[in-house]
C-alpha cells in the first residue's frame, strides 16, 4: 500500500487467522503476497482494541466455544469474520499442534475455495438454541438418573428393563415390596420423586420448543415436511437462517456431513461411508427424524416413500435412514432459501 508507513507491516494485511481462547488469542496475518505480517498473542481484554486499528480484512476462526460471539464483535468492527469447522482447517496444520500453528493453518484455510463455512449465528438464533441444548441435558441427566435407580434396585435382585416408561410402571410396585429394606425404600423413593421433577422440566421445554416453533414462520413450513417437528425445525432456523450461506441443497446436507466420501481407484470414483464433518446436533435430529418416517414407509404410497422404501430393501435400515435424512436436508434447505411451502410428490 503506498500510504503504509515504513515498518508498518500492519497496514499491509489483509488476512488473518485467529486463535481463540479463554484468555489467549493467537494472530496470525498475512499481506496480499502470502508474507506473513503479523505473528503473536493477545490477551483477552486487547482484542477489540487490536482489531479496532487494523484495515477491514478477512479473518478465520475456528467454530469453536465463543466463536460466534467473537465473530459477530469483528464484523462489527467492519472486518469479514468467517468460521470454519474443525475438520475445514485440519489439512492445513503444520508441525505440532499448537497456537501459534493452529492459528497459521486458519489463516490458510479460509482462504482456500473449497472451504465449508459455518454461518455467523446473531445473539437471537444462539439464544433459541439454548432451549433445546438444555432439554438435551435435562434428557442426559434423566436417563443416568433412571440408570442409577436401576443398579440399585439390582443389589436386591430387583431388575427392570431399559426404557424410562418401564421404569415409572414399574417403580410405584417395586417400592411397596418387603424385600427392599425400608432405608432403601425410602432412597429409592426420592429419587423416583427427583425423576418425576425432570420429566416436568422435559416437558415445560417441549413446550417452549413448540411455541418458538409456531411463532417463526420457516420453522412452520419446516415441520411441513415428514419427520421434522418443533425441535428440528426450530434448531435448523436458528442455525442456518434463511440457508442463503449454501448455494444449493446438496452443499447444505456436505455441511451437515449426510453426503458420503469420495475416493477414486482405477478411474472409478467409489462412494464411502457419510462424512460426519459438520453440525451433529442437526444431523442427529434429522436421522432420528428419518427413523421415525421409516416405520411406516412401506404403508405409504408417495414417491419419496416407495424410494426410501426400496433404498430399505437393497441397504438396510441404517442406509436408508441417513440417505432418506439426506434428501431431507436438501428439502429443507429449499424451503428455507426460497420461501417455498413443501408438497409432497404423489
Amino acid at each position: 500500500m503506498s500510504h503504509t508507513k515504513k515498518g508498518d507491516t500492519t497496514r499491509q494485511v489483509v488476512r488473518i487467522g485467529l486463535d481463540i481462547a479463554k484468555s489467549s488469542f493467537q494472530v496470525h496475518g498475512v499481506d496480499a503476497h502470502g508474507k506473513v505480517v503479523i505473528r503473536k498473542q493477545l490477551s483477552r481484554g486487547k482484542v477489540r482494541p487490536y482489531f479496532a486499528q487494523l484495515p477491514p480484512c478477512l479473518i478465520g476462526l475456528e467454530a469453536c466455544g465463543g466463536a460466534h460471539y467473537w465473530a459477530r464483535a469483528l464484523q462489527k468492527l467492519g472486518h469479514d469474520a468467517r468460521l470454519m469447522a474443525a475438520a475445514m482447517i485440519q489439512p492445513y496444520r503444520t508441525g505440532q499442534k499448537n497456537d501459534a500453528n493452529d492459528a497459521e493453518a486458519i489463516c490458510e484455510a479460509v482462504s482456500r475455495p473449497r472451504t465449508r463455512f459455518v454461518p455467523v449465528k446473531s445473539e437471537a438464533q444462539q439464544a433459541v438454541l439454548t432451549v433445546p441444548r438444555a432439554r438435551e441435558l435435562l434428557v442426559t441427566e434423566r436417563t443416568a438418573l433412571a440408570n442409577q435407580i436401576r443398579g440399585l434396585l439390582m443389589e436386591y435382585g430387583v431388575v427392570i428393563a431399559q426404557g424410562i416408561q418401564r421404569l415409572r410402571r414399574e417403580l410405584p410396585d417395586v417400592l411397596t415390596q418387603e424385600r427392599l429394606p425400608a432405608l432403601a425404600r425410602e432412597v429409592v423413593g426420592e429419587l423416583r420423586e427427583r425423576l418425576g421433577e425432570w420429566d416436568r422440566r422435559i416437558t415445560d421445554y417441549d413446550h417452549r420448543i413448540e411455541q418458538l416453533a409456531r411463532q417463526n414462520d420457516a420453522a412452520r413450513r419446516l415441520m411441513q415436511v415428514e419427520g421434522v417437528g418443533p425441535m428440528t425445525a426450530t434448531a435448523i432456523v436458528a442455525t442456518v437462517g434463511e440457508g442463503h450461506a449454501f448455494q444449493h441443497g446438496r452443499q447444505f446436507a456436505a455441511w451437515l456431513g449426510l453426503v458420503p466420501k469420495q475416493h477414486s481407484t482405477g478411474g472409478k470414483t467409489v462412494l464411502g461411508r457419510i462424512t460426519k464433518q459438520g453440525n451433529v446436533y442437526l444431523r442427529t435430529l434429522l436421522i432420528h427424524g428419518a427413523r421415525a418416517v421409516l416405520q411406516s414407509s412401506a404403508k405409504r404410497p408417495d414417491r419419496k416413500s416407495r424410494w426410501v422404501e426400496a433404498v430399505r430393501q437393497r441397504r438396510g435400515n441404517n442406509i436408508a435412514a441417513v440417505a432418506l435424512a439426506a434428501k431431507h436436508a436438501r428439502i429443507l434447505w429449499a424451503l428455507l432459501a426460497r420461501g417455498e411451502a413443501y408438497q409432497l410428490a404423489a
